[in-house]
């Protein structure tokens, strides 16, 4: 049984919003590594935006083969997909939706809309099944 939400210590939170912010105007990618059944995150994985746009991500296909692969020999599991949107609300877009291909997993986008915003406001934390999405807990702290 996977938890309701997930939870990121502050040094991750942080970590995901630099590279967020550094990856502007495109959107920033990455997978987050942990133990899915506790929905514990604990390492950040980043990745190219293979399609290098301020709109849409995919994440590049040799960065996705080789950090599911260190997940997997790090006996940890893929707890989360990250995103960005540069100048938008951190709620899935109906591409994120459409394109959305790990259903156990949690989705965590952010919002660059605010430059000064902290993790806390600019981070938010999905479910995305079968084209819907829903809000769960997002958790920052130790």
């Amino acid at each position: 049984m996977v938890s309701e939400g997930l939870h990121l210590p502050t040094a991750l939170a942080d970590e995901l919003l630099a590279h967020a912010r550094a990856e502007v105007p495109n959107e920033a990618c990455g997978l987050i590594a942990g133990d899915l059944a506790s929905a514990e995150a604990t390492t950040y994985h980043p990745a190219r935006n293979a399609d290098a746009s301020p709109y849409v991500y995919t994440v590049h296909p040799d960065d996705l083969v080789r950090i599911v692969l260190g997940i997997e020999d790090g006996r940890q599991d893929l707890v989360a997909i990250f995103h960005s949107h540069t100048h938008s609300p951190a709620v899935p877009s109906p591409t994120d939706r459409r394109q959305a291909r790990y259903p156990g997993v949690f989705y965590l986008l952010a919002s660059l809309s605010d430059p000064e915003a902290r993790p806390a406001d600019a981070l938010r934390a999905w479910r995305i099944e079968e084209g819907e999405s829903t809000e769960v807990e997002l958790r920052i702290g130790e």
